[in-house]
């Protein structure tokens, strides 16, 4: 692991693979503090590049720089205008703003920025740790195993995704059913290719993620017109937060452990983890009266668990190859087209890679603190630039990435048929990120049944550990169902 470990810092640090991480933590950081792009849509909309690179250390190096730092400079819009640059900050407004607006935005901002730079690391260091455990644990693991992995993946995030459950996992299903069109490698069977040769190699995931999360969001966007909201003033008070994040350590600990148990559970990510760090905040801080008029720890709280997220959402993704959000869905995808195996692999022949996930994480994180803290100032005022500029050079990217997947004239076809199904989807409560995943883990999710039954029959259900994710997996479906279920009529009945 030493060796491997020193194979992944020299590779992230080659000056190639270092010039693509810096590059990523700009694209992050730019998309972080300006509200409405959102990090997924940035991840699709890099994929067709991407795919083109033959060295994984620079997928490694773009992709997850881009994704370990957009919620640290979403403190920004958390903070100074009270609009969350990502769902991983919504919780810094509760406090945050307050302190802005009382001249405390300084302060809140280098709170954030140490905050989430000590969250991040403390979730690659996670990460790290628990190598040595996912190993035996993985190679234990047979394709029985793996199967219900999946399915528990889908189920995981399609269950927990919004108020609508049933909608959820039914979305999660109609992605799997979307993974299976094309012809069956194992037998040749057309399916659901209505004898139209475009169809034999199957739908293209990019064209998918395209469609399902960038057209939307940049319909949203050119709907807005203005800049958000005037600026609120800085006020002083920089090396006051920083001293606030070592003076409440034991916090920021504490809310990073629960950002990386989140960012480990399938289906949650950084859109729960700032809440839920914030409500232990307030749940077990002494002095709880000013949170959420300008309390500096609710700051803190929230900023340590969203970053911190990422790391344990590496965990499954590298793994067991699932994802723990739609952003590690996006990576993940294009970690599979540039030869990267997430799976048992990743913790052998490609451990090297692993470290250099980790090591990026680690890296992107101090330079995304930097950046933040040296240039604040400067930085902040993109907040308050206009949404509509964006939206005109981000649609050709849109529409070449999508010809780029096959260069026929049906891409651009399927591109507007899952646009609008993607636009169509939210306003009917229908949650998005379970179908990307469905599609992600379809493949995999038939591979590993067909290997099950060939070597096993069904005398696979019997194994133990099968058994045991079974229940695991019953309980995960069942119990969000009965919970939202009883909390319907519970809104049913005080309305009545």
């Amino acid at each position: 692991m030493l060796e491997a470990a020193l194979e992944g810092l020299t590779g992230v640090l080659q000056p190639e693979a270092f010039m693509f991480m810096c590059l990523g933590v700009g694209i992050g950081s730019l998309v972080g503090f300006l509200p409405g792009i959102g990090g997924p849509s940035t991840l699709a909309l890099m994929l067709p590049f991407v795919m083109t690179m033959k060295d994984p250390l620079l997928v490694i190096a773009l992709l997850v720089g881009m994704d370990a730092v957009g919620n640290t400079a979403s403190a920004f819009t958390s903070i100074l205008i009270s609009v969350p640059g990502s769902t991983g900050s919504q919780a810094t407004i509760l406090d945050g703003h307050p302190m802005a607006k009382n001249g405390e935005g300084a302060r809140a901002l280098s709170a954030s920025f140490v905050a989430s730079l000590l969250g991040g690391i403390f979730g690659a260091l996670v990460l790290f740790a628990s190598l040595p455990v996912l190993r035996p644990l993985v190679l234990s693991f047979s394709s029985p195993e793996f199967f219900i992995l999946t399915l528990w993946g889908v189920s995981m995030v399609g269950i927990l995704s919004g108020n609508a459950p049933i909608k959820g996992l039914l979305a999660g299903i109609l992605g799997v059913l979307i993974s299976t069109v094309g012809l069956d490698a194992k037998s040749g069977i057309e399916r659901i290719s209505f004898n139209i040769a475009y169809f034999w190699e199957g739908i293209d995931l990019v064209l998918v993620a395209l469609g399902i999360f960038a057209i939307p969001e940049v319909i949203d966007l050119a709907g807005r017109k203005g800049a958000i909201a005037k600026a609120e003033a800085f006020g002083s008070g920089y090396v006051q937060g920083i001293k606030d994040v070592f003076i409440h350590w034991w916090l920021l600990i504490r809310t990073s452990i629960i950002g990386v148990w989140v960012g480990f559970l399938p289906g949650l990510g950084s859109s729960v983890a700032d809440w839920f760090a914030y409500a232990h905040a307030v749940q077990t801080e002494k002095n709880r009266e000013n949170f959420g008029k300008g309390d500096v720890r609710g700051v803190i709280a929230s900023e340590g668990s969203n970053n911190a997220k990422e790391g344990g959402d590496y965990i499954p993704t590298l793994a067991f190859g699932i994802p723990g959000g739609t952003s590690s869905a996006l990576v993940l995808t294009a970690f599979i087209a540039v030869g990267i195996k997430p799976g048992p692999d990743m913790l052998t022949s490609q451990l090297n890679l692993t470290f250099a996930v980790i090591w990026t994480l680690v890296i992107a994180n101090i330079i995304a603190a930097a950046i933040c803290m040296i240039f604040a100032t400067p930085m902040a005022k993109f907040c308050f630039m206009p949404f509509y500029p964006i939206v005109p050079p981000v649609v050709p990217f849109v529409f070449i990435g999508a010809f780029a997947a096959n260069f026929h004239a049906y891409d651009l076809t399927g591109l507007m048929i899952f646009s609008s199904l993607g636009f169509f989807m939210p306003p009917y409560g229908w949650p998005r990120p379970p179908l990307v995943l469905g599609m992600v883990l379809g493949d995999k999710m038939e591979l590993y049944l067909w290997l099950s039954y060939t070597r096993y029959g069904f005398e696979w259900l019997a194994r133990p550990m099968v058994i045991v994710l079974i229940l695991l997996l019953i309980a995960s479906i069942v119990y969000p169902i009965l919970t939202a279920r009883k909390r319907n009529i519970e809104t049913s009945l005080s309305e009545a």
